[in-house]
């Protein structure tokens, strides 16, 4: 980018130079035509520069205002996730369910403590008393799971729309099973295209946004949270954006 805004300054700085030349050389006649073309020519190339450099500004701003929110509805997805997880065990990959267990779903309450009582097998071995330690577990209560992540709110029910870019989308959700050492544990990913968030962008600023590797930048063509090929529940955009663990 910076080289096409030194380009077009030293085109312009050219074009001055050529008017003083005009203004010069040129017979009087001439001067009017050529002067005012060639002023057009430095408008042109000076709204062009203005151009270059304002409106990588604009697709900044518009890309960080809907980064925001559409991370929030990830956060949103990842927090039900990980109550679906707690209470049956694995992820889900439907949505409609995934609702339906928030409005049901509730949290067992437990209260864990150390105990001690007779080993009857140990103790009738050895003809003495001899003890042994255990924990019990206490059921206390439940908790209703939408009221402990979303409380009175209801944005739950539509965290499958992106709020942000094209309308009427959704984010893809994925849920599986990845096998470790014989152990298979739960994952699970959603994920939108920053084509979708940033549809109506410049598409070279967009091709630029889908290729970023940056610490400070959300990497790759996606916003996404969890993985189907590693055990995560993170996201990928930087914590300038929001809690991304």
């Amino acid at each position: 980018m910076w080289t096409i805004i030194l380009i077009v300054i030293a085109v312009i700085l050219l074009t001055i130079g050529l008017v003083k030349l005009v203004d010069k050389f040129i017979p009087s006649k001439f001067k009017p035509v050529l002067i005012i073309a060639l002023w057009v020519l430095i408008a042109f190339l000076g709204y062009s520069t203005f151009q270059s450099v304002y409106n990588p500004i604009l697709f900044n701003q518009t890309k960080e205002e809907r980064y925001t929110k559409v991370i929030k509805s990830l956060i949103d997805i990842r927090d039900a996730q990980l109550a679906h997880r707690q209470v049956t065990g694995k992820f889900n990959d439907n949505f409609d369910n995934l609702v339906k267990f928030i409005d049901t779903a509730q949290y067992v309450i437990t209260q864990r403590r150390d105990s001690t009582v007779k080993d009857e097998e140990r103790s009738k071995a050895f003809g003495i008393d001899i003890p042994k330690d255990i924990v019990i577990i206490d059921t206390l209560g439940f908790v209703n799971v939408k009221d402990s992540l979303f409380k009175s709110s209801t944005r739950y029910k539509t965290m499958m729309n992106v709020p942000a870019g094209k309308p009427g989308e959704k984010f893809k959700l994925e849920a599986g099973f990845l096998e470790e050492d014989g152990i298979k544990i739960p994952v699970f990913k959603a994920s939108v295209k920053k084509d979708i968030i940033l549809f109506d962008q410049e598409k070279d600023l967009l091709i630029q946004e889908n290729q970023v590797i940056s610490v400070d930048g959300v990497n790759g063509d996606e916003l996404t949270v969890g993985s189907m090929t590693e055990v995560k529940t993170s996201g990928n955009w930087p914590k300038t954006y929001g809690n991304n663990e």
